[in-house]
């Protein structure tokens, strides 16, 4: 079997040019999503590589997975003087392309690579920053074009070709209602995924939302200028070369570790005789090291840590070396913790062997007397797709579609209070959401509770759809809004809100540090951290009082919360609801799961985008729809559970 070096096998090897040797092997498990296309399902990624073909109706696709059999059919459709070709199959030795389209007329090609990325004209310009050189985040796209390019010119030598981004251009707006529910998932009689698409109406078309971007200029500063240290060879073209060579002859480029390892996906700790761990084996290599050194935290560990590379470089690898200088270490003199004294505290309790967790019980009782009850917990689950819903909306333009709401009132009594959901396919929920949001809200004064800055910034959108709007109520929704947020840094106004929402996040990277979390301050790493470690949670949600009289719930009854597994740790409480997937691994649904200050929900927006953009049962979407209400329901009972730990720990000092 033939071993090409391919697009996605060369963005691998520009992040790591050692993973060329793991990719694609049994032996070596990659932890990134087993289902990539999920990834392109809760963006609506699939969606722009199909619109993009309905701006060239002439086009023909190559759809065969074949690689020789692909090679023919393009060599035969390139021999016609003008054609346009979705996929079509280029090689050149052992470099092998599959365009997204290719455009011919004559001697002239355009090669077009269709991406589901957002992009302005005025903010992003020619893809370069201020010194002239190529913008960081356009990097990974930019250097996928140039390996294209590349490849065709080398496969075309006499050919003028040109390249292409075709990109969401967030500044047009949808001309039409209902444009994206015209791309369809199904799976066809081979039980594989196919995209159908509805026949598209000139108006559709009308406003291009994709925008099909020249980066000549780029790809030729990233021949000149990129990929020189850190690889094989010293420039762009050579290291595809070398690249190829070491990919076919299956040989391991030497690593070079630092910061970018904490992200590798070749990283496992349950290796076995079947199985290795790629992120282990290139640290053995370089730093000498054994099995035992990997029970060690190292700069990796350390959250929002930006040093991380000069420390490896330094031989500063393990947080019980690390010194205050290696981390810029300053005191705030401030009472609450700042980023490098939270650092700090996590590098000392792993250099002291202290498992005690930090608590700040002044700082946060200080915090506490400012709130009044009854005190409300909210989440929300959003989604923001390439491909507006409506008319008018701007691309990755965000849908609020859920929210839980608890109350934890001054008596300690609490209840699921409400909350929200819909997945109507091609309803638009945010007007709804936030009316909804208000009913409940608007009973009392009490404090409100969110955790990151997720619910303030979507609330800051959709008070600017709010402003677009004929909505009747309009005038009284924004000055709701208004109340519970405060202006974000792209605001043209500046307001902090009477009831501005209080960050939980916040409070615990000010106060409260459990070493257990390892630094992780995800209300998913948190939550297990503080449910093992409060005997008062124990007790009181071991017992099945959850959905009853004593504490409602609008999707539970007498749930017991509160489980131990064999070692006496309490399990993931998460872990206990139904599957939301029953077509993915449990693997991914643990990827998807994940979420940090960055990436809220990831599960429930793939779920919304599968009941907007698949077909399913009546039977299907209903049980989806309560696996989201209690996934959500759990997220704001979990806020709830903190805030109790932290009131019978402060009785406790």
């Amino acid at each position: 079997m033939n071993r090409y070096l391919t697009k996605s096998r060369f963005k691998l090897a520009t992040e790591c040019p050692t993973k060329l040797f793991y990719t694609g092997k049994i032996q070596y498990p990659d932890t990134k999503l087993d289902d990539a296309f999920l990834t392109a399902l809760a963006d609506g990624g699939f969606q722009v590589g199909e619109l993009a073909k309905q701006y060239f109706p002439q086009g023909h696709e190559i759809t065969t997975l074949d690689y020789e059999e692909a090679i023919s059919q393009t060599n035969k459709l390139l021999n016609q003087e003008e054609v346009v070709i979705f996929e079509p199959a280029i090689r050149f030795g052992n470099l092998f392309i599959r365009v997204d389209i290719l455009v011919k007329n004559g001697n002239f090609l355009e090669l077009i690579e269709v991406k589901a990325k957002s992009y302005s004209k005025h903010e992003d310009k020619n893809f370069l920053n201020k010194s002239g050189k190529l913008e960081s985040s356009w990097k990974p796209y930019i250097f996928d074009v140039a390996f294209q390019k590349h490849v065709l010119q080398s496969a075309f030598p006499d050919a003028q070709i040109s390249s292409y981004l075709m990109l969401v251009d967030k500044d047009s707006q949808c001309a039409t209602s209902g444009l994206n529910q015209k791309f369809k998932l199904i799976k066809n009689e081979n039980n594989r995924r196919e995209v159908v698409t509805d026949e598209l109406s000139e108006r559709d078309l009308k406003a291009k939302i994709l925008k099909q971007v020249n980066v000549d200029h780029a790809v030729n500063l990233a021949y000149e200028n990129e990929l020189k240290t850190g690889y094989p060879a010293n420039s762009f073209k050579e290291n595809i070369i070398e690249f190829a060579n070491y990919y076919q002859q299956d040989e391991k480029i030497a690593p070079v570790i630092g910061a970018k390892c904490k992200k590798c996906e070749f990283k496992t700790n349950n290796e076995n005789e079947s199985q290795k761990s790629g992120f282990k084996e290139c640290w053995k290599q370089q730093l000498n090291w054994q099995e035992k050194d990997f029970s060690d935290p190292t700069v990796l560990d350390i959250a929002n840590f930006k040093s991380a590379d000069k420390c490896i470089q330094n031989g500063k690898i393990k947080l019980k070396d690390i010194e205050k200088e290696d981390i810029n270490y300053k005191e705030s003199g401030e009472s609450a913790l700042s980023q490098k004294e939270r650092q700090w505290l996590q590098i000392e309790k792993v250099q002291n062997q202290d498992q005690n967790i930090f608590f700040d019980s002044d700082g946060l009782k200080k915090e506490m007397e400012k709130w009044t009850y009854p005190l409300h917990f909210i989440d929300f689950e959003t989604s923001a797709v390439a491909i507006p819903f409506y008319q008018g909306m701007h691309p990755y333009e965000g849908i609020a579609f859920q929210f839980s709401h608890h109350i934890l009132h001054e008596n300690g009594k609490v209840e699921h209070a409400g909350q929200f959901l819909c997945t109507e396919q091609g309803e638009f929920p945010n007007f709804n959401f936030v009316r909804e949001l208000k009913a409940q809200l608007e009973q009392d004064n009490g404090t409100i509770f969110r955790y990151s800055n997720h619910e303030n910034t979507y609330l800051n959108m959709v008070l600017q759809q709010l402003k677009c709007s004929n909505e009747t109520d309009s005038a009284e929704l924004c000055e709701f809004i208004k109340s519970i947020t405060k202006s974000t840094a792209k605001s043209n106004e500046h307001w902090i809100g009477k009831r501005c929402m209080v960050d939980q996040l916040e409070l615990v990277k000010k106060y409260h540090y459990d070493p257990v979390t390892n630094g992780s301050n995800s209300l998913k790493a948190v939550l297990p951290a503080i449910l093992n470690s409060s005997n008062y949670l124990k007790e009181k949600y071991s017992k099945p009082i959850y959905g009853t009289e004593e504490i409602h719930s609008h999707n539970f009854v007498k749930k017991t919360w509160i489980q131990f597994d064999d070692a006496g740790k309490v399990n993931d409480p998460y872990k206990t609801l139904p599957k939301l997937f029953d077509d993915i691994t449990d693997h991914d649904v643990e990827l998807l799961s994940e979420t940090d200050e960055l990436n809220n929900g990831g599960l429930a927006l793939t779920a919304y985008a599968k009941m907007q953009f698949t077909e399913m049962s009546d039977y299907e979407r209903n049980q989806l729809q309560k696996a989201l209400l209690m996934y959500c329901e759990l997220d704001t009972f979990a806020m709830v559970m903190l805030q109790e730990a932290w009131q019978v720990m402060l009785k406790q000092k």
